[in-house]
């Protein structure tokens, strides 16, 4: 990255945007952005953070974009027609999208640690980060969702962090394809399971991930990583796994508490350490697996590594409890394929009370792909009593197919005997949810790729009992 080179991202406010653009900053970059988010007068608080950093935010009708020397850093929302897009083109202006931009800050590092798989990219991500910080080693941290360890009445969006450490530590992701451009030492890859593209694609992209590392730490639990894992040489993988005795790093003695879980962590060696959660679910322990094994690869003992996890405090949006009100409770979660909610919903009934579910599709296309996979995920892991309402899929603009929508999701889970409603608007699930709640129930929001989801949660729990 060169320093005097301006950068200008179309959709700084995105998750994963904008800890690239603070990365880019902190490096001595000069960064400038537009979001339509700004233009539509939502999500201020992000933008007034940013700007208090000196960036300059700009509409997103192309009037940022001025000189042939600015790089214009695109998301993979970002359509042609979009006019910094089209203001980029007529001058000549050098464009990268971020993945092609993170991945040379990634590639370039001493110690580049990729955190891949179709679930817990974020979480692992904030537990190594946190690990290696705590422990010393002052890690560059990307993630695609804020690290609450990290968050401070200055920083309150912490979704990265810069430090002068060897490790870059990266969220990296599958759904467009870019995790192909990344050259990890050390590759995580939590599971693989259907979300944005085929199996078939995802074994293939994933394989050449773990294939390009020197050392990569996978899932023997998952059968796709488990297959991974079993083509690798043996001097070239670590494995974990809550129930295989044949893993490098393996949990025991699980026990669940209503405020996280407790494990043993055992090694080969036999080596054991007392790991205690401040996370709830079996899901945050196999996560908590890979961060130790991956902070293992990077120098961190066993017994430090388990230390510093017993203080990480989660990321935003995972399981995340926004209040209680009238003998409610609100959660803010960001499940949106069929593994994360499956796991989201076992960690809530590991505790009675009745789940009132509002799930927002993170797109059209998603809910084609796996129409039947969330049709049997909610009606398998819905309990007699819970409700599910859902609004339409989330949509931000560009042609779409819509001829799967969320009315086919709850009429296929109604059919399997549990209670489903599609409401339209999202506007109308609120109402519902409000209506239906009592003491002793929980409200669970649930969806990803929309902020605003996180301040209808806040408005939820404001309605309660008035």
């Amino acid at each position: 990255m060169e320093h005097d080179t301006p950068y200008f991202f179309c959709g700084i406010g995105g998750s994963g945007m904008l800890p690239l653009a603070l990365i880019v900053r902190a490096r001595g970059g000069a960064v400038a952005g537009s979001d339509r988010s700004l233009d539509q007068g939502r999500l201020a608080p992000k933008f007034e953070y940013l700007k208090g950093l000196g960036i300059r935010l700009f509409p997103q009708d192309g009037s940022g974009l001025t000189d042939a020397a600015q790089v214009l850093v695109t998301s993979a929302a970002v359509e042609d027609s979009v006019p910094d897009v089209v203001a980029a083109r007529a001058l000549g202006a050098t464009m990268l999208t971020r993945p092609q931009l993170l991945a040379r800050l990634f590639n370039g590092a001493e110690l580049s640690i990729g955190i891949a798989g179709t679930s817990g990219k974020s979480t692992t991500t904030g537990m190594l980060g946190w690990i290696l910080e705590r422990c010393g080693q002052k890690p560059t941290v990307m993630n695609g969702a804020v690290m609450r360890n990290f968050v401070r009445p200055d920083a309150p969006f912490s979704s990265a962090l810069v430090g002068s450490g060897p490790a870059f530590v990266a969220e990296v992701d599958e759904s467009d394809g870019s995790i192909a451009h990344y050259i990890p030492h050390v590759a995580v890859v939590n599971n693989i399971a259907l979300d944005h593209k085929s199996m078939d694609e995802l074994r293939r992209l994933f394989g050449d991930f773990t294939a390009k590392a020197r050392v990569a730490v996978l899932n023997l639990d998952n059968t796709g990583t488990a297959e991974l894992a079993a083509g690798l040489p043996a001097g070239r993988v670590k494995t974990y796994s809550l129930h295989d005795p044949r893993a490098d790093l393996r949990a025991e003695g699980i026990a669940p508490a209503p405020d996280g879980i407790a494990f043993t962590a055992r090694d080969r060696e036999g080596g054991t350490v007392p790991v205690r959660l401040l996370v709830p679910g079996r899901h945050n322990v196999a996560n908590a697996l890979a961060a130790l094994a991956a902070a293992a690869a990077a120098g961190v003992s066993l017994e430090d590594g388990a230390r510093a996890l017993g203080e990480f405090t989660g990321v935003r949006r995972r399981l995340e409890t926004v209040g209680a009100r009238a003998g409610v409770t609100v959660i803010d979660d960001f499940a949106h394929n069929p593994d994360k909610i499956a796991a989201t919903l076992a960690t809530l009934h590991d505790w009675p009370g009745r789940l009132l579910v509002m799930f927002q599709p993170h797109g059209f296309g998603p809910l084609r792909l796996m129409k039947d996979e969330f049709v049997a995920c909610f009606a398998e892991n819905l309990g007699p009593d819970d409700v599910l309402v859902m609004p339409d899929p989330a949509y931000f603009g560009g042609t779409v197919d819509r001829s799967v929508t969320s009315a086919h999701i709850a009429d296929g889970i109604a059919v399997r005997g549990r209670r489903a409603l599609a409401l339209g608007e999202r506007a109308a699930c609120g109402d519902a949810l409000v209506e239906m709640a009592r003491p002793g129930d929980r409200i669970v929001v649930m969806g990803a790729r929309d902020d605003t989801l996180s301040l209808f949660a806040e408005e939820i729990l404001a309605r309660l009992g008035q």
